[in-house]
């Protein structure tokens, strides 16, 4: 690098042959070496002298952060503004610096001419905003050219491409002006030349030299006297010497000067027709340019900026193709062309025209900000955040690039990176829609609701007209559609589903072809009984032609849904024992449900259910006699003890209903099962052996077999057989009333009270169930903190760390285990507190596996569940748990269950049956709560789990005279205790707490009517789910 003495005399050679891109580049790099205010103030009067006026403001910003009293800055800010037409700005800007000049010691020869130029911008400011450029020489200009269709097939949208440093300053239709500063002639078509009034004179210190000062930089002034505000007065914010770009229908602003937009797609090129008031009488200036080298450079370059202004892309590169031939090097003319080429689609060249201006002057930040816009056109988002990320080293306060940036993280889904920049950019520019449009997105994303509404709107108090800013913000008001949708699926989620059918029919007069709305509003009415609009929905909602994946999800799900449909109509009249979705329907079938597949291989090698039967489709009379008004209020009562006060569960009356009556049904028959087996223990007390010892014995129940066989249904011998473990066999021909038989009742509850939730059991899945099939639950995904499990993330970290001292590995995606004991590793995962932090430890994608004590075989521990770590893009990562089902996992389990379910009835079926005392219940409790949790970690149902296993819980304390009557404290959600607890002592101190105090014996639950009676029907069961007063 040459010294800074040499490269100061070569600033002075530069500014007295007037080449002042070359001085710029010489001051760009003494800058980056030292920043000294005065070389800020000699680059705004280089840039003002290339007419590149937002630069010149940029820079003398910054040299009044450095010093307030900066006269010089207030004089060249001042000028610039009054230059883009902005004479009240630039009034202000005189005004402020002529108050810090009288208040203290000033160069006098800039306070008189700050004082003559604040006298003569106050004088003429109203006419200013008023005269026309009718003192240019006129020439026609013809029509622009189009922008070629070019190479990319991405455009580069609601991104704000700013100047090569080369600013918008008014209407690529009005007056571009170029002034000839050696001999102030300018150029007319009919070849005449004329005096232009009012030029610019220049004066470069005292002596025509630039002055020097005593640390060696130099003070490039220059004189305008009452001269320079004639030519203020012709340009007005006509003066078009500075170029912008804006590839964006709906861009942010980066100032309030006005901007030249234009489009890289084919469809909104703004400069493809001149507007009316343009045609035949478009008026510009330009320089007499002479062939002979002797010419300024620069002045070719302005030449070219303006035709690229003007939508003249091939002249433009036409003219820097000129001067590159002179110097192929040369960084302007380079980003010039590259920024044609760019509005022309060629992304390919332009980027190599920015690569090599970057080679040529690697301080040059605009080539990297271009080059960086230009990536990300492509595609290429990785490489242009490195690229906007250079460009910001050279303007750190750059309002365009932190929201080039932001968008272009966005778009990598790296949402908290975006949300930094695009807050920091609305901070410098309180006027950029498209970046408050962007941070409210990306708010919304990482889960900040109310900070991405506040988004939102700031948007449309920037423009009310902003209908980008009004869709997202509908999500919040629900307006159109989309919000019509998601008010009908919070009242689908509070059960409210009559009223969410209302809602998305509104959406759907708004939007017809809205699956979203269509799909909900299949499921509402298959849930309600209403089978016959249910299907007319799911077919249309088939019938779409769909434009992504997440829809085309929607479509199969509709498939698969109008299936249950079909035989849930079939079952309507039949008593509600023989609804069997795990027994009648296909294996395959569930999978693909339960995977959200496409049905294709369904259709083919499953028989699809038979259409609807009017006859069986006769409303369902559902007269609310009193003994089910006393049966549903007292499932309405039992059941809202369900409710989870965490934030992402919504109080859903409709589940309360159905976990009270699957919880009275579970308390009816247990109780009849517990009673018999007392009689057979107060009969087998009196034969007792000589050992002392009891005989085992179990009450034979007669379960019928559901599975009959018939159109959808699973005859197979694998269905059969999956079964076997659960239930068994007696010579009688009888079967023993199983665990299974326990928690398959509430399952039938849940799968019937909502239907669109695939509730099945994993071992009826299809033969895959071989290889496993896991539920998977995320705390974390990508950067989005899943609002209603997120909360557990510290536990779930805790016990992580706690498996892996323990066990002193981690398996990776292929299984194979990664030793954790060497170099420190474990001590650094016990620091952890993130994600990140485990990770960079572990160094790749890994799984551990907690486990769960055995209480039917000591010192066995069973697979409790998968805590799995997957790195997701730049900064994300997925955090969640796995629960696989595999059948030696499923044998395991099913034998601790039994063991369970066994100590329970002997717990109660002794001499403590029928207590009415509490502490005389305490084995029972902990019995059951066992039990409980051994179901909660077995998670033996594709979802539902968590709801199945407390409405169990309160069936069997019911059973045994005991009422939950309180809640579940805030915050707390009891599958997750159960699945973060590594032995059942610790789950059942943790619920105790709270369970025991609001637990009251009592006996009236048997004054409730019987409920297999009460509702014979599955129709009169839906009915009843759907029958609310209000």
């Amino acid at each position: 690098m040459a010294s800074t003495v040499t490269q100061r005399a070569e600033l002075a050679k530069f500014c007295s042959s007037r080449d002042w891109s070359k001085a710029i580049r010489v001051l760009d790099s003494l800058l980056s070496q030292s920043c000294v205010i005065q070389d800020i103030c000699n680059r705004a009067y280089c840039y003002s002298q290339l007419e590149l006026h937002k630069h010149v403001i940029k820079d003398c910003d910054r040299a009044l952060q450095l010093d307030r009293t900066l006269l010089q800055a207030y004089i060249l800010k001042g000028r610039a503004y009054s230059a883009l037409g902005r004479k009240d700005d630039a009034v202000m800007v005189w005004e402020q610096g002529y108050e810090y000049a009288v208040c203290q010691s000033a160069d006098l020869k800039q306070l008189l001419e700050l004082e003559e130029l604040l006298t003569a911008g106050k004088q003429s400011m109203a006419a200013f905003l008023d005269k026309d450029a009718k003192q240019l020489s006129e020439w026609s200009v013809s029509k622009p050219e189009p922008a070629n269709s070019g190479k990319s097939s991405e455009t580069f949208s609601n991104h704000t491409m700013s100047s090569l440093g080369y600013e918008p300053c008014g209407d690529s239709r009005e007056v571009m002006q170029i002034e000839s500063k050696p001999n102030e002639i300018s150029y007319v078509p009919n070849g005449s030349s004329k005096k232009v009034e009012g030029s610019k004179s220049f004066h470069v210190g005292p002596n025509g030299n630039c002055d020097k000062q005593q640390n060696g930089t130099y003070n490039l002034s220059v004189e305008f006297g009452a001269r320079s505000e004639a030519r203020s007065s012709t340009s007005d914010s006509r003066n078009k010497s500075d170029l912008s770009t804006t590839i964006s229908s709906t861009p942010g602003k980066s100032s309030d000067i006005p901007e030249i937009r234009g489009n890289w797609s084919d469809k909104s090129d703004m400069r493809s027709e001149p507007s009316n008031d343009a045609k035949g009488n478009k008026k510009f200036s330009v320089t007499r340019i002479s062939k002979a080298k002797s010419i300024n450079v620069d002045f070719r370059l302005s030449r070219g900026i303006a035709q690229v202004n003007e939508g003249q892309y091939a002249r433009a590169i036409s003219i820097f193709d000129q001067i590159l031939r002179e110097d192929p090097t040369y960084p302007e003319a380079l980003i010039g062309r590259g920024t044609a080429y760019a509005f022309k689609r060629e992304l390919d060249s332009a980027i190599a025209d920015f690569t090599k201006a970057i080679q040529s002057n690697p301080s040059a930040g605009e080539a990297w900000k271009r080059r960086g816009q230009a990536r990300a056109a492509l595609g290429e988002s990785v490489e242009a955040i490195a690229d906007l990320t250079k460009s910001l080293e050279f303007e750190p306060d750059s309002a365009d690039i932190l929201h080039e940036r932001g968008i272009v993280n966005f778009k990598l889904k790296d949402f908290y990176a975006a949300t930094e920049d695009l807050s920091a950019c609305v901070k410098l520019d309180k006027d950029n829609k498209s970046a408050y449009t962007y941070l409210g997105l990306a708010l919304s994303s990482v889960g900040e609701y109310k900070k991405a509404e506040e988004a939102h709107m700031k948007a449309i108090q920037v423009d009310q007209k902003f209908l980008e800013a009004w869709g997202h913000l509908a999500q919040f008001l629900n307006r159109f559609a989309k919000g019509y949708h998601l008010r009908g699926l919070l009242l689908h989620a509070m059960g409210d589903h009559r009223n969410a059918i209302k809602d998305l029919s509104i959406g759907l007069s708004i939007e017809r072809s809205n699956i979203e709305c269509l799909y909900l509003r299949a499921s509402c009415h298959h849930a309600v009984g209403e089978y016959k609009e249910a299907v007319k929905d799911y077919d249309a909602a088939l019938d779409l032609e769909l434009d992504s994946m997440d829809k085309f999800v929607l479509q199969c799900l509709a498939f698969y849904q109008k299936e249950i449909a079909l035989y849930t109509s079939a079952k309507i009249n039949s008593e509600f024992c023989w609804f069997d979705i795990d027994g009648d329907i296909d294996p395959l079938f569930k999978e693909y449900w339960c995977k959200r597949l496409h049905p294709k291989n369904v259709c083919e090698k499953v028989y699809r259910q038979p259409p609807l039967r009017k006859a069986k489709l006769r409303k369902q009379d559902f007269t609310l006699t009193k003994p089910k008004i006393a049966l549903l209020h007292a499932a309405d009562r039992i059941g809202k003890t369900i409710q989870y006060h965490c934030s992402g569960f919504l109080a859903n009356r409709r589940q309360h209903r159905m976990a009270g009556l699957a919880a009275i049904e579970i308390a009816q028959k247990v109780s009849k099962v517990w009673r018999s087996l007392q009689s057979e223990w107060r009969f087998s007390t009196k034969n007792t052996s000589k050992s002392g010892k009891r005989p085992r014995r179990k009450e034979k129940i007669i379960i019928p077999s559901h599975n009959r066989g018939g159109v959808g249904c699973s005859t197979s011998s694998y269905s059969e057989a999956s079964t076997s473990s659960a239930l068994e066999e007696k010579s009688s021909g009888r079967s023993v009333f199983s665990w299974l038989h326990l928690y398959s009742m509430a399952v039938k509850w849940r799968q019937i009270s909502e239907p669109c939730d695939p509730v099945v059991w994993v071992n009826k899945l299809s033969e895959e169930f071989n290889s496993g099939f896991g539920s998977h639950t995320p705390l974390i995904l990508g950067q989005t903190k899943v609002i209603r499990y997120y909360p557990h993330f510290q536990r779930t970290l805790d016990v992580a760390k706690a498996v892996m001292k323990e066990n002193g590995f981690v398996c990776n995606a292929a299984d194979a285990a990664i030793d954790l004991s060497k170099d420190g590793k474990l001590e650094e995962i016990l620091k952890a507190e993130s994600c990140s932090d485990l990770y960079k430890v572990v160094g790749e994608d890994f799984w551990l596996a907690t486990w769960c004590k055995s209480t039917a075989f000591e010192g066995r521990r069973l697979e409790g569940t998968r805590i799995t770590l997957v790195k997701t893009g730049e900064r994300g990562f997925d955090f969640a748990i796995r629960t696989p089902c595999t059948p030696a996992r499923w044998e395991d389990f099913d034998a601790e269950m039994a063991s369970a379910w066994e100590v329970l009835c002997n717990s109660y079926c002794g001499e403590t049956y029928g207590s009415n005392d509490f502490g005389t219940l305490e084995n029972v409790r902990e019995a059951i709560l066992r039990m409980t949790y051994y179901w909660y970690n077995f998670m033996p149902l594709s979802r539902g789990s968590a709801a199945v296993g407390f409405t169990v819980m309160l069936g069997l304390l019911l059973a045994a005279n005991m009422e939950f009557a309180g809640s579940i404290p805030e915050g707390r959600q009891v599958d997750w205790d159960a699945i973060l607890s590594l032995e059942p002592k610790t789950f059942m101190e943790s619920v105790k707490s709270w369970l025991y105090p609001s637990l009251k014996v009592s006996t009236t639950w048997k004054d409730i009517p019987d409920v297999t009676s009460t509702l014979e029907t599955t129709g009169s069961v839906v009915a009843a789910l759907s029958s609310f007063s209000g």
